[in-house]
């Protein structure tokens, strides 16, 4: 595989498939890192999947993708709305990020519709629940292909 890209995933995402169901649907993280793989695998593209409930732990693993990762797709889950600190390590390492979401932010509570991590996305998909992996795979990979 020529390119790899990381996906990340945020607090609480461990337990999708059990929580608010009526908002995240059935689909398990499990499920969720099957469709990244066959996505990666489809485009000729490596996946790492990983998923911490720990901001400080997000921010080493986005140092670490310099150097390694060709971009990331990342669902910071609530460290959406809230984190400084992982805009800035996404700022830093200067990899194109897709921003992922499995509800729509915009149609939720207020404090949903700030995202840190678009003010340094590339793009953000929201409301699509598991498939916008898929999509995020998707543009990121049609990102890099046009930046050469």
């Amino acid at each position: 595989m020529a390119i790899s890209l990381l996906v990340l995933n945020g607090p609480n995402l461990n337990l999708l498939g059990t929580r608010q169901p009526e908002v995240y649907g059935s689909t398990t993280l499990a499920d969720v890192e099957a469709l990244c793989r066959e996505t990666g695998d489809r485009l000729g593209i490596g996946i790492d999947f990983r998923q911490s409930n720990h901001e400080g732990v997000l921010v080493d693993w986005i140092h670490e993708a310099k150097g390694l990762h060709a971009g990331i797709v990342l669902n910071a889950a609530a460290y959406t709305h809230t984190s400084i600190a992982l805009m800035d390590a996404i700022a830093s390492v200067e990899l194109p990020v897709a921003e992922v979401h499995l509800s729509n932010i915009h149609r939720r509570e207020e404090f949903r519709h700030l995202s840190y991590i678009s003010k340094v996305a590339v793009g953000m998909i929201a409301g699509f629940g598991a498939h916008g992996y898929v999509l995020g795979i998707e543009a990121l990979a049609n990102h890099l292909n046009a930046a050469g």
